[in-house]
């Protein structure tokens, strides 16, 4: 089935999360892609990632330190998973080689770097798909289809309010560098992807944002088994060598009030400084019921309360939208076409859920599917939405995305910008 030559271009955390995603997708006999090569200018991640493709694929992808040589490999498709910073530079490159590109999210630091890709695609005519993977989730897919079903009726108002963390590290010492993706970005994108993808197109943004935590703890610094903020187990090895403390450069909070081309308004918290007890709350409310929908990745189930007075939960729900079915793929991985909650542990979840990203791309890649969900426009869109909460709260004014999108609001993005593009 595999016919799509396929590069690995990071060979980090990132990377290593997406070659476990390629192996499941292939183990449930959907992949279209054959890994032929990885890159990496730090060849021992390269080589090492290279050992563990050997395991699970039966063959051992060639090893470059540069994009550039991959042409040598008969690649037509790459997969960006370095750090972000280097997002675009990758982007545009193998674009213009004429290459398809898969980029993990944000795909790019800022929105400059976005247009510059969005204008290399154009140019190129070759598919960019970002991967945002929570909207991948079978409880996401499911809530959706509630919201769209009118069984909440129109949506007027989503919370979604998400602190923790303190003062650890989230991660890698890069999420909280602002040159280098801080965590609101990092893990802002996500967030307002979702919120884009309930409530539909963001027009205007009010925000406040803080750096609340001015020395940030590395718990796991010359450990070799502390698990802590290590998501699928992966990144124990780097982390073990990062300082054990450091002064972050970008904000860790953010508050703010998002409005809709719809009406509907989003009352966002996401504050990585939280201390005491952590919070993870997404409620959506509609004219006529609520939705309380779970933390991502967790297979918890999604519940409806109706305008009677009655709740639904878990297989419950499926009763409101009888015609609902997830892609094949999800289903394939997950297990069942509708499905009111699963449970898996986080290091079967990840995969899987990148297994779909891979999925959608080879089968636009083959004419099976016209476009992928998620291209440069929303993914621009996203990374503008959480700097239009940054740009709001340097002006402590509303920022509408037209403005972010357009460039003629980026203050705060300004300083990044100039060391990218001197």
């Amino acid at each position: 089935m595999a016919n799509i030559n396929l590069a690995i271009v990071g060979c980090g955390g990132m990377g290593t999360r997406h070659l476990r995603g390629l192996a499941e997708l292939q183990k449930h006999g959907l992949s279209e892609f054959n890994l032929v090569a990885l890159c990496d200018p730090v060849l021992d991640n390269a080589n090492l990632l290279a050992d563990e493709a050997a395991e699970r694929f039966g063959t051992r992808p060639a090893v470059v330190p540069a994009l550039a040589e991959l042409a040598a490999h008969g690649v037509q498709a790459v997969d960006i998973t370095t750090t972000p910073r280097y997002h675009h530079t990758l982007a545009v490159e193998a674009l213009e080689l004429g290459w398809h590109v898969m980029c993990e999210k944000p795909v790019g630091l800022t929105v400059e770097c976005c247009r510059r890709i969005r204008e290399a695609r154009s140019r190129t005519g070759r598919v960019l798909s970002v991967a945002e993977n929570y909207r991948r989730d079978p409880m996401n897919r499911l809530a959706k289809a509630v919201l769209e079903s009118g069984a909440i009726g129109e949506p007027r108002l989503m919370i979604h309010n998400m602190l923790g963390g303190a003062d650890r590290m989230t991660i890698s010492v890069w999420r909280h560098m602002k040159d280098q993706s801080g965590v609101l970005l990092d893990v802002g994108v996500h967030f307002t992807d979702i919120l884009e993808y309930y409530l539909g197109p963001a027009v205007t943004a009010y925000g406040q944002v803080r750096l609340h935590e001015p020395v940030r703890r590395n718990p796991a610094a010359g450990k070799d088994n502390d698990m802590s903020s290590n998501p699928a187990g992966i990144y124990g090895r780097w982390q073990k060598v990062m300082p054990a403390t450091f002064e972050p450069t970008a904000e860790d909070a953010a508050y703010g009030t998002i409005t809709h081309a719809n009406g509907a308004v989003t009352q966002f918290v996401e504050d990585h400084a939280g201390h005491g007890r952590g919070v993870f709350q997404r409620q959506l409310f509609g004219a006529r019921g609520s939705m309380d929908l779970p933390n991502d990745r967790s297979g918890q189930p999604v519940t409806v309360h109706l305008a009677d007075g009655k709740s639904l939960t878990g297989d419950e729900v499926l009763g409101l939208v009888p015609d609902f079915r997830l892609e094949e793929a999800t289903a394939a991985l997950f297990g069942g076409e509708r499905l009111g909650g699963y449970d898996l542990p986080f290091t079967e979840i990840d995969p899987r859920i990148i297994a779909i990203e891979y999925a959608e791309l080879g089968q636009v890649l083959t004419g099976r599917k016209p476009a992928v969900e998620v291209d440069i426009e929303q993914g621009m869109r996203s990374v503008a939405l959480v700097y239009a909460l940054m740009e709001s709260s340097l002006l402590n004014r509303a920022v509408t995305m037209d403005e972010v999108l357009a460039g003629s609001v980026n203050g705060y993005q300004a300083e990044i910008d100039e060391v990218l593009f001197p």
